[in-house]
């Protein structure tokens, strides 16, 4: 991508104002004209807002939206929806074994309520924040319980519980990319006290586990360029780690809605590129003496400070000049487009592969913190780089062929993939790949980017996850 270094958070004011006025028609569409009993709104197919019945992972997104809505412009009913569907409709994600998307559906509903609170942007109400705080711990706690161990070579043991990562929904043997920003929920818990309680009252900290799952994904997921396989670029991943669970040993990489295992899924890249930054930013608000047990604090911010930059930097190296990818690095018909297709601007209609938009609300969110995070240790010109290549992305997001300014559509940002391999995504009437449709997260997560520069361009306390 062409990296625009002039580009500011106060130059993107204006299509900020622009961009939540259509954000809050699109919520008010969905609102008015979903039917919730069909399951949650997942993908548009021809603008309207359609389920898809594999796990409710995106119910969150879509209430968690309506309290970012309230966050940017103060609406009062929006505030009001997104408390009343976080009470109503998101308790079955608390308690939810059976899924790896926690710090997705319960920090973006539950945690954003609490961070407001914390924020003075709600009124105080001490049985409110309980209520928020209660369900933030059970998320965590039960988010952490998805654990399956591997050898203490892998990593440091931890109160008789060696290292290991969160299981996908696939099973024990497989650890997705996507998992990383999960994280959230167990730091958020840990934030508020709580631990995991295992067989005869042991205690799990659960930021022993964040710490040990983000160092599984650093070191199977992401690659170096250090020879560990014919196609180990620097900062490519991979969507699924496979391990064997008779020893533990890691097998083969994999992927499930990507091209093949040694391609890279542009989405998976992109949850890396973020879960990496937030995690490094939420660090830095705990004592060295938290950290000690898991490694501490040096060798815990060196992998994750290595992991964010490669999947970075692979991000810009890989994505066309104005910051949109096409949906995976490998895919088969890129080489259709011509020489030098990432030289000029992404073709969401072109005829060969479909780019993905989500992968860049995602990803430019995961630039501007690791621009933060790099500025506020002082190296001012990689802080730039980053900064900078998030807001050209994002620039890109605000305005057509992305930003949806259509009013029967019912999404925000278009052009977004979900399961290329799968076949589930929609073709228009007269193209030949997907194209112009929406998802919940993507626009759940332009939204989450548009709010933290936003706040930025007014000199507001910046946006995060975890607590103050």
């Amino acid at each position: 991508m062409k990296i625009d270094d002039q580009i500011t958070p106060v130059s993107l004011q204006k299509s900020l104002d622009h961009f939540w006025d259509l954000s809050a028609s699109k919520i008010e569409s969905i609102e008015r004209d979903y039917d919730p009993s069909a399951g949650s709104p997942v993908f548009t197919v021809d603008g309207r807002y359609q389920t898809r019945g594999w796990t409710e992972w995106t119910q969150g997104f879509q209430y968690g939206s309506e309290i970012l809505q309230f966050d940017a412009c103060g609406d009062p009913e929006m505030l009001q929806r997104g408390r009343n569907n976080t009470l109503e409709k998101m308790a079955p994600h608390v308690t939810h074994f059976g899924v790896h998307d926690h710090g997705f559906n319960n920090v973006s509903t539950y945690g954003n309520l609490l961070r407001l609170m914390q924020e003075g942007r709600i009124e105080q109400n001490d049985w409110e924040q309980r209520f928020y705080e209660m369900a933030l711990m059970a998320s965590g706690a039960v988010q952490a319980k998805r654990w399956t161990t591997l050898p203490a070579a892998n990593g440091p043991a931890e109160n008789n519980n060696d290292a290991g990562y969160i299981y996908s929904f696939n099973g024990p043997h497989s650890l997705f990319a996507d998992t990383i920003r999960s994280l959230r929920s167990l730091s958020v818990a840990h934030q508020l006290g709580h631990n995991l309680m295992e067989e005869n009252d042991r205690k799990v900290n659960l930021l022993h586990r964040v710490i040990q799952h983000a160092r599984t994904t650093a070191e199977f997921a992401v690659y170096y360029g250090e020879g560990r396989d014919a196609y180990d670029i620097p900062g490519r991943t991979a969507h699924e780690s496979i391990f064997n669970l008779n020893d533990g040993q890691y097998r083969c990489p994999n992927s499930q809605q990507g091209y093949a295992p040694f391609s890279t899924w542009t989405r998976g890249l992109a949850w890396i590129m973020v879960g990496f930054p937030e995690q490094l930013q939420f660090l830095a608000t705990l004592d060295d003496s938290e950290l000690e047990p898991v490694g501490g604090r040096a060798a815990i911010e060196s992998f994750m400070l290595k992991a964010a930059q490669a999947t970075c930097d692979f991000y810009i190296d890989h994505s066309a000049a104005d910051g949109i990818p096409y949906w995976d690095t490998g895919a088969p018909q890129l080489h259709r487009l011509g020489d030098g297709y990432l030289d000029r601007a992404a073709d969401p209609y072109n005829e060969h592969e479909p780019v993905d938009s989500s992968a860049a609300a995602i990803g430019c969110q995961g630039l501007l913190r690791l621009g933060a995070y790099l500025g506020n240790r002082g190296d001012s010109d990689a802080a730039i780089k980053y900064t900078a290549a998030g807001l050209t992305i994002l620039r890109t997001l605000l305005d057509e062929p992305y930003l949806s300014t259509d009013d029967s559509h019912q999404g925000l940002i278009l052009h977004s993939i979900y399961h290329r391999p799968g076949g589930w995504d929609n073709i228009p009437a007269g193209q030949k790949i997907p194209c112009g449709e929406s998802s919940m997260w993507g626009d759940y997560h332009i939204r989450e980017a548009a709010l933290y520069v936003q706040r930025m361009a007014k000199g507001e306390a910046e946006h995060t996850f975890y607590l103050a």
